[in-house]
């Protein structure tokens, strides 16, 4: 039976079987996994290996190796189950993604501990790899949804992706401010797709789906269990280039996205707050440990981010603002990303060559243009 018209895994119903039966083993995680493929080099093998092969695998105990002998005896029952996951998932437009597919997100399979397995509605696009997340409090105050709305329109009329976490409070703005602004947005949720949380956030899920897209590493049916939540942290820090954190706790779950963002080599930003606000005391204490970079507007992210970013928005990333005098403004007026001769500038500006020279290598002090060999100038 063909699966590709609701998945797009190239795994078929029987592998898919068998990876659901590994990953139900009671202590068998992502790095577990990893080991055993190492070994045995197939799902299916390491459900079929012996006793004493597995325990040669680093981390399999010999109580774990004797649970994964008595998983492979409810193939039948798992392989039912998994036929009826799937049709499931094709009634929500939904399907089954695995990190050996050549779909799954290249930035978050860089990550410590990827998930094997997503379960998504919507599909990823090229320039979701250029992707921020915008997090924050389930309580917000009345500053933080105003910087949540606007930094969250300025990043979506870069054409770049909004990550967050279908949460109440900051998620939710950041999420309907880039829906609101015509951008495109990914939630990453921490029940399984058919399980939508918080519930008053239906239409919201459902306008995502629509333009965007719903992730989650958890099966339907899987409940907004606490502990869910910090392990999408790492799935919404993984699939950014960095971490925007707008009012958090100390204790708050941004924290733990910031930390993950971290450990992930990803950048940490984060909005300065009140001092005597309880919702500013995690952003505030990030900035001023040194583990999250102040920022004030987009352009802060944008330019931290500028080599990372240029792929999909080039030339339009910000630079820093710089004083410019009457004749250095006339000369970047006539200057572009072509390189243009001095005497043509001259031309253009009804300056003297001389005097361009020195307006030009003002410019150039500024890092705001480039010379090139013969006398050539463009912006850089």
């Amino acid at each position: 039976m063909q699966w590709g018209i609701f998945t797009l895994t190239k795994l078929t119903l029987n592998e898919l079987t068998y990876l659901n039966l590994l990953l139900s083993v009671d202590g068998i995680g992502p790095g577990k996994v990893r080991n055993l493929l190492a070994k045995f080099h197939s799902i299916e093998s390491i459900l079929h290996s012996d006793y004493n092969s597995l325990i040669e695998v680093e981390g399999i105990s010999d109580n774990l190796s004797s649970r994964i002998i008595k998983a492979k005896r409810l193939f039948n029952e798992t392989k039912l189950a998994t036929e009826k996951e799937l049709n499931k998932l094709k009634k929500i437009n939904g399907y089954v993604i695995t990190i050996w597919d050549k779909e799954y997100p290249p930035l978050l399979k860089k990550i410590y501990d990827p998930p094997l397995m997503l379960y998504a509605i919507g599909s990823f696009e090229d320039d979701d790899n250029y992707s921020i997340a915008v997090v924050g409090t389930r309580q917000p105050t009345s500053y933080g949804k105003l910087q949540a709305e606007r930094l969250a329109a300025d990043i979506v009329h870069q054409r770049i992706t909004v990550i967050s976490g279908l949460a109440r409070g900051i998620d939710s703005i950041a999420h309907y401010s880039a829906l609101k602004n015509n951008g495109r947005t990914i939630a990453v949720v921490g029940s399984g797709l058919d399980v939508i949380y918080p519930p008053e956030n239906k239409k919201l899920f459902e306008q995502i789906a629509a333009s965007g897209m719903i992730v989650s590493e958890y099966r339907l049916g899987a409940k907004p269990d606490a502990q869910n939540f910090p392990k999408r942290n790492r799935i919404i820090s993984g699939l950014s280039l960095g971490v925007i954190i707008i009012e958090t706790g100390i204790g708050g779950g941004a924290m733990q996205t910031a930390s993950f963002a971290l450990d992930q080599s990803r950048e940490v930003f984060a909005v300065p707050g009140n001092v005597g606000s309880r919702q500013s005391e995690g952003t505030n204490l990030l900035i001023q440990k040194g583990e999250a970079k102040l920022i004030l507007s987009v352009e802060d992210v944008l330019v931290e981010l500028e080599l990372k970013l240029k792929p999909v928005i080039g030339k339009n990333i910000p630079k820093p603002q710089v004083e410019l005098n009457l004749f250095e403004e006339k000369i970047m007026g006539v200057l572009s990303g072509d390189p243009i001769q001095i005497d043509k500038i001259a031309a253009l500006t009804n300056l003297s060559t001389s005097d361009c020279l020195v307006h030009l290598l003002s410019l150039e002090f500024k890092g705001l243009i480039k010379q090139l060999p013969g006398k050539m100038f463009a912006l850089l």
